[in-house]
């Protein structure tokens, strides 16, 4: 783990730190004294910005969360037949992940020890169902293949999807962010749609 240089400490900087360490450690086995030795700062210089770890949870995984739901305000995701705005999303999912790596990565970790985490679950719990029920319109239109079980079809999906937080590593030699989502959408949507 880097520690940051007292002289650029920002609260974002922090709450990047912060991540790094939940990731590594997890949550629970992370104490202030951590995060204060990873942050090269004091502890009091923490709690001047944060009331303790669970806000820099609740600020981590709310990042994720509002790139996730951000999606669905997009203008690709409401309009269109359902099979079309499901396949913007599932490209998108793809795109959110990656760019927020570190805070989907703990979001996909939070186990529901806490209140945040227990509101976290049940906001990814929400998004889940979005998804869902644009996957069963999109079936319900007849454009998904009708021998596929919707809810086991979702299931893979985000499989598949929150598997990458695994396996991606962006350090500039490998796969880039639109080449996952290129390989995702062709793998899901090769599977799910019905033939021409």
């Amino acid at each position: 783990m880097t520690t940051a240089k007292r002289d650029t400490y920002t609260p974002e900087t922090l709450l990047s730190v912060a991540v790094g360490v939940f990731n590594e450690r997890g949550y629970d086995g992370t104490s202030m004294e951590h995060l204060s030795r990873a942050a090269g700062i004091s502890k009091s210089s923490i709690y001047h910005h944060v009331s303790g770890k669970e806000e820099l949870l609740r600020r981590a995984v709310s990042r994720a969360l509002d790139g996730l739901f951000g999606i669905l305000d997009e203008e690709h995701a409401r309009v269109g037949r359902a099979s079309d705005r499901l396949e913007h999303v599932v490209r998108r999912m793809v795109e959110v992940l990656i760019t927020e790596l570190p805070y989907v990565t703990l979001l996909l970790r939070v186990r529901g020890n806490t209140d945040t985490e227990r509101w976290a679950l049940e906001r990814r719990r929400d998004f889940d169902h979005e998804v869902a029920e644009l996957l069963k319109a999109a079936a319900a239109d007849g454009d998904l293949r009708g021998d596929v079980e919707v809810r086991l079809a979702t299931r893979l999906v985000f499989g598949m999807i929150n598997s990458i937080v695994e396996w991606y590593r962006p350090d500039g030699r490998g796969m880039g962010e639109r080449e996952v989502a290129d390989a995702v959408v062709q793998v899901v949507f090769g599977g799910l749609r019905k033939a021409a």
